[in-house]
């Protein structure tokens, strides 16, 4: 059954077809919430909050966005509102790392992505909330640049120039985060 069938079928009462609407869109929605708000559990949550509200409100969606990206909207909105009711934001869960002696350059390379990954989600953490979701949005869930628009019930250009904002911002967030890491 192809996604508008789906969506038929489950606002005419198919349970079935609104439950799998919702495993198709549960692990798009998960991502943008775990970069949204930095940790797991957090991101559990808004996830299943989001869903819930889906669930609640799938009566009110009238296609005119993809099913995919209305969902998108509830689980940023959401995130934000996370982000709003914790005030300091995202916290990078902090991970122990074991420097292994032996110099193997597997365990170095695996080290540096894992620090290059980190300082990305730092950087990404520190944006603000609009600059960070469609960071999130285009370059993390591949959405174009009019899915996010819907998403974030804002004007094209608008999304663009946050893009084009945010990218600054993490371009000098990450440059201090480079300067103030550990060197080699």
């Amino acid at each position: 059954m192809q996604e508008a069938e789906r969506i038929k079928a489950a606002q005419n009462g198919d349970r079935e077809a609104l439950v799998q609407l919702l495993r198709d869109v549960e692990t798009p929605l998960y991502r943008t919430a775990y970069y949204m708000l930095g940790n797991e559990q957090d991101a559990l949550d808004a996830t299943q909050d989001a869903l819930i509200k889906i669930y609640k409100s799938f009566h009110s969606f009238e296609h005119k966005a993809k099913f995919l990206t209305w969902a998108q909207r509830i689980v940023t909105n959401v995130c934000i509102d996370k982000c709003r009711k914790k005030k300091d934001a995202v916290s990078i869960d902090e991970h122990e790392f074991v420097l292994n002696q032996s110099g193997s350059s597997y365990v170095d390379d695996e080290m540096d992505r894992r620090m290059i990954a980190e300082d990305i989600q730092e950087a990404i953490n520190q944006l603000p909330e609009n600059h960070r979701a469609v960071v999130i949005m285009r370059y993390l869930q591949d959405l174009s640049y009019k899915e996010i628009a819907e998403a974030v019930d804002l004007p094209i250009n608008t999304v663009k120039s946050h893009l084009f904002r945010a990218r600054q911002q993490l371009q000098t967030l990450l440059q201090d985060l480079q300067k103030g890491g550990v060197s080699g």
